[in-house]
């Protein structure tokens, strides 16, 4: 296929949504991206979303192949999925930790977008039932090595009963389409007095301020929506759900990935290390109400 064909094939497969959030046709355009794509700053509630943006049904189908975790969108060089598992590892932990600290674990536990299972695996110890979801099916056959019980495609594949007392959604709603009715069908699995927990790059966070429109998480056409804590807790206030609260979050990448986002290479025993990034997600848990 030339150069020219693919260009007609990514237009004929874009669309020019209104604010996800507040449906509102009113933007600007602060962050110009590469292609055909920017980020558009609604001029209403100021959330900030992919224009224009893949039709969802052909971003799904590039989620399904197993070229998505290694070296496709996600891949970075010597940094695919598989490379980065001590740093995700590691990230979960701090997670759960902080989890556990409010009173968040135990009982059954559903991951929304698992990719191989490493938080899974790392809450083995915490929950007494673990169940995933994963668009790609080689990505949840892996996960369900952890021992957990692993869905292919999204949520809506999850029966309706038995709910969850903790369902998780980490690195996952910036892809989502349809926001408001993705964070109601979070809580519609979860149990009275159960919670909701979510985290995403934050478009407010120092990193991004420091970078402008050089932030590595403006990753179009993957993620069509940017989010900051003022903007996921409204969010989550919307979709019902109560005393909705930031979860602090620690992020930790291999040093390759990070110099890759940077244009550079390493030699690999040297992109091995883990390294500590301040500032590049924001999360915040909910509680669904048990009246």
């Amino acid at each position: 296929m030339t150069l020219k064909e693919q260009a007609a094939e990514i237009s004929a497969n874009l669309e020019y949504p209104a604010c996800p959030l507040c449906q509102s046709d009113r933007r600007r355009f602060p962050f110009p991206l590469h292609g055909p794509y920017s980020v558009a700053r609604c001029i209403e509630c100021g959330f900030h979303y992919l224009y224009p943006r893949l039709i969802e049904s052909a971003m799904q189908e590039a989620y399904r192949q197993s070229s998505y975790y290694e070296g496709g969108a996600c891949g970075y060089a010597d940094t695919s999925y598989t490379a980065q598992e001590s740093a995700l590892r590691a990230t979960f932990k701090r997670l759960l930790h902080n989890l556990a600290k409010r009173g968040l674990t135990g009982g059954d536990l559903l991951e929304v977008g698992c990719g191989y299972g490493y938080l899974l695996d790392e809450a083995r110890s915490l929950f007494d039932r673990r169940v995933g979801t994963e668009f790609s099916a080689q990505g949840a056959e892996i996960a369900r090595k952890t021992g957990a019980e692993v869905f292919v495609e999204g949520i809506e594949q999850v029966p309706a009963e038995p709910k969850f007392d903790c369902v998780i959604a980490t690195q996952v709603i910036e892809h989502v389409y349809e926001p408001l009715t993705f964070v109601r069908q979070l809580a519609n699995h979860t149990k009275p007095g159960g919670h909701v927990v979510i985290a995403t790059p934050d478009i407010g966070g120092a990193l991004r301020k420091a970078m402008g429109r050089r932030w590595p998480s403006f990753k179009a056409p993957e993620h069509v929506l940017y989010f900051d804590f003022r903007t996921l807790s409204a969010l989550m206030h919307q979709a019902g759900l109560t005393n909705v609260r930031r979860l602090p979050y620690p992020h930790a990448f291999p040093l390759g990935l990070l110099t890759a986002k940077f244009g550079l290479t390493m030699p690999p025993l040297l992109a091995r290390p883990k390294v500590w990034v301040p500032a590049t997600t924001v999360a915040a848990y909910g509680r669904v109400s048990s009246a």
